[in-house]
């Protein structure tokens, strides 16, 4: 079986499949389905159209100056910057390649390489500050790679913006190594020569080897284990670095447990997983074993069953974010609602109050970048509101203003309005 994050099969012909991957790049830009490319490429594609990216521009700047300046120093991939010179510079400085690391929310912080190389690169805004996220800059290795939390690589005509169908890079996502919570990602990008398992699985070796770097560091602070929800129908437990993905009902009690931390008892968590007409606290009682012993009393006490200290959570990270004023940051680490696939009533309440939470602190901050950001996503797409907030804070004649109108119409048309 072929790898699916690898570009091209083995024997392929490079020429031949840009040539393919072109004719179905403009058959699915002028309305049609995405055929003839892999899964990954046409999920990307779905993903970079619903959030209205332009496939005739590139990626917006983000950062300048010394607000980049202060945000990469701070950042927790700096202290990791040295290991990516010394295992991707060699490659970078021969002047066919460029290395490149962004953070979660897809901000380049470091592109480095030969200055013809970096010269090219600029002309598609390839650079420190610009915002290479799916729903900025459509499908490319390091925005896909976040995206879909996978090393993956993006072959020349596969890239979502036409402006960078010439490149081609690989791309791996990078976590901390105790509460698993995505920092960003490693990206070496170059021309049709790239496309081979070599890079990818450098990459991928890469990332891996910065995350164990960043576990030997002594004064790291964080929680022992963390849990993620956000956007995902399961959750994820990550425990001294360990990944465990948790089953549907699992992921619901724990993510129950962990927004109660002074405990519920059984009829508690059933009326919260059923409702009112369908209460099954033995059930309930049977799944928190099965919980209990998958996890360890260390996670999960009983009487009443709580989660102990020292338990993270990225959906209690979020209230904690909007309440000290950092909506951006809010907004970078909401990857999605809470639990989506599931319809537990008291999943369902949670779910609305995050969202609800971060949505008005949104609307709340007047700055349309946000609200750009909001509906370029999948779960903002169909927000009335906010586009017409978005077309409201526009500039008139801003390119982006009018995208905004002509969606506002449609939903107005969709909502029989």
């Amino acid at each position: 079986m072929s790898n699916p994050w690898l570009a091209l099969r083995l024997g392929a012909d490079p020429a031949e499949r840009i040539g393919q991957i072109r004719r179905a790049h403009d058959a699915f830009i002028n309305g049609g389905t995405a055929t003839q490319v892999r899964d990954v490429v046409a999920e990307s594609w779905q993903r970079s159209a619903v959030a209205s990216v332009d496939p005739d521009t590139t990626a917006p700047t983000d950062l300048t100056d010394g607000e980049l300046s202060d945000y990469r120093a701070s950042h927790p991939l700096a202290r990791v910057l040295p290991l990516f010179r010394d295992l991707l510079g060699g490659l970078a400085d021969d002047g066919e390649n460029l290395m490149a690391v962004c953070d979660a929310g897809g901000r380049l912080l470091w592109v480095e390489g030969h200055t013809s190389v970096l010269r090219q690169a600029a002309a598609m805004n390839f650079v420190p500050g610009a915002r290479w996220d799916e729903t900025h800059a459509g499908t490319n290795a390091p925005g896909t790679a976040l995206a879909v939390d996978h090393s993956v690589q993006i072959f020349a005509t596969e890239h979502f913006s036409r402006p960078v169908q010439r490149w081609t890079c690989a791309a791996a996502p990078i976590h901390d190594p105790a509460s698993g919570r995505l920092l960003g990602a490693v990206d070496l990008t170059g021309g049709d020569h790239l496309a081979n398992p070599h890079s990818l699985a450098l990459v991928a070796a890469t990332a891996r080897a910065a995350e164990a770097l960043l576990a030997t560091s002594p004064d790291r602070p964080g929680p022992r284990a963390v849990v993620t929800a956000l956007g995902r129908d399961e959750a994820v437990l990550t425990v001294g670095g360990r990944r465990t993905r948790l089953g549907r009902r699992h992921s619901e009690l724990l993510t129950l447990l962990l927004c109660h931390p002074e405990g519920r008892t059984g009829e508690q968590l059933a009326l919260d997983l059923y409702g009112e007409d369908h209460q099954q606290p033995v059930t309930v009682r049977a799944e928190l074993s099965r919980l209990r012993r998958a996890l360890g009393p260390a996670l999960v006490g009983s009487r009443p069953y709580r989660v102990e200290p020292g338990v993270g959570a990225d959906f209690l990270s979020l209230p904690r974010l909007l309440d000290a004023g950092l909506v951006r940051e809010a907004l970078d680490s909401y990857a999605g609602p809470l639990l989506p696939g599931s319809d537990a009533p008291g999943i369902v309440r949670l779910r609305r109050t995050l969202e609800d939470g971060l949505r008005a602190a949104i609307f709340g901050a007047g700055d349309p970048a946000l609200l750009d950001t909001w509906v370029r996503a999948e779960w903002g797409a169909d927000d009335l509101q906010a586009w017409e907030a978005l077309a409201s804070a526009l500039p008139a004649g801003s390119p982006r203003r009018g995208l905004a109108i002509t969606r506002l119409r449609a939903l107005h048309r969709e909502y029989g309005l």
